[in-house]
């Protein structure tokens, strides 16, 4: 449903054009400092204002923080954090219904729900849900003692070298057309010993709650796929010291599902924006035949972009939940094997 977590537990609410977006979290310990300009930057990061490839749909993102804090702390209670939504075009989606989108939710959602649901901007199937995704993960941030994130793009429609990027985004927003990209989250600093096998390893929450992020189609570890390739002892990472450092990483810091000590590095691959001015030819339910649809409207060149820090935050609520469940919060620190 829109639940997700054992003791870390987010709950997520809204529509992309609807009055407001939000999420509950509950199970955050008490006494971790919090305010709302501490969601900013993340928040930031999402909007990407400016940025070559992104939506021109610019909203402020204020946090209102409604329940959870005390003094500036966290009281123990479930926090909920509201985005009250204002640059709203409705209008733009209402063709979708008798021609829905291709590779959107627009028909199965239809479908799932009987024509109730709301469409417009894609209803609670948009991209605009990740803010509060994005809210929790710094919250889940501070839970994550002496953990830090690398993220970044290392692929944009088959395009590796960064330096080209901004090109291919321009030449794409140009043509009305879109482009996947992977993105890569690497965690370092965290503890071994984390995890909960079978069901709940390091790698099955993580890709429980990335692959909600609206337009994610594929998830790796590691080496990942290139590791289906290789050989035993090409691909093995053999143990340097007491702690358990490896000489490689080929599995991404996991063994078993359970944290190594080593650094958490995962792959996120985005597909094409569906939403596309490109001419396409599709069903038309209202003319009962194959028409060609047009998408007019506000949408992302590559989602990947502003995707990334959700991938990031996604993975940072995870290892939280895991780290609560085993004993470990900002006042307790796990330590890694001796």
């Amino acid at each position: 449903m829109n639940s997700f977590g054992n003791i870390f537990k987010i709950t997520l609410f809204g529509t992309s054009h609807g009055p407001a977006i939000g999420i509950t979290i509950d199970g955050v310990p008490a006494g971790l400092q919090l305010s709302p300009d501490e969601l900013e930057a993340d928040l930031a990061r999402r909007r990407s204002d400016g940025t070559v490839g992104c939506t021109p749909r610019r909203e402020a993102d204020i946090p209102e923080i409604l329940s959870g804090l005390y003094n500036g702390h966290t009281d123990g209670t479930p926090i909920t954090v509201v985005f009250r939504n204002g640059n709203t075009r409705g209008g733009d989606y209402t063709q979708f219904r008798r021609h829905p989108r291709p590779s959107h939710a627009d028909l199965t959602a239809a479908t799932k729900y009987n024509g109730f649901n709301n469409p417009e901007g894609g209803g609670m199937f948009s991209g605009r849900l990740t803010a509060p995704i994005v809210a929790a993960g710094v919250i889940a941030k501070k839970i994550l003692s002496g953990i830090t994130f690398t993220t970044r793009i290392v692929e944009i429609g088959g395009e590796t070298d960064p330096t080209k990027f901004d090109t291919l985004l321009t030449e794409l927003r140009k043509a009305g057309n879109s482009a996947g990209g992977i993105v890569e989250i690497t965690a370092h600093g965290i503890a071994a010993g984390i995890g909960e096998p079978f069901f709940d390893s390091v790698e099955s929450m993580a890709s429980h709650l990335v692959f909600a992020i609206p337009g994610v189609k594929g998830i790796e570890f590691g080496a990942g796929f290139t590791a289906a390739r290789r050989l035993g002892s090409d691909n093995n990472d053999c143990i340097t010291d007491r702690k358990g450092t490896t000489a490689t990483n080929n599995d991404g810091g996991i063994n078993g599902g359970i944290t190594n000590g080593n650094d958490v590095v995962m792959r996120v691959a985005f597909k094409p924006t569906p939403s596309i001015s490109t001419p396409q030819d599709t069903y038309d339910f209202s003319a009962g035949s194959i028409a060609p649809l047009s998408i007019t409207g506000r949408h992302d060149a590559c989602i990947a972009l502003r995707g990334a820090v959700v991938a990031e935050t996604a993975l940072a609520i995870a290892l939280a939940d895991l780290y609560i469940r085993n004993g470990c919060t900002k006042m307790q620190k796990c330590s890694n094997y001796k």
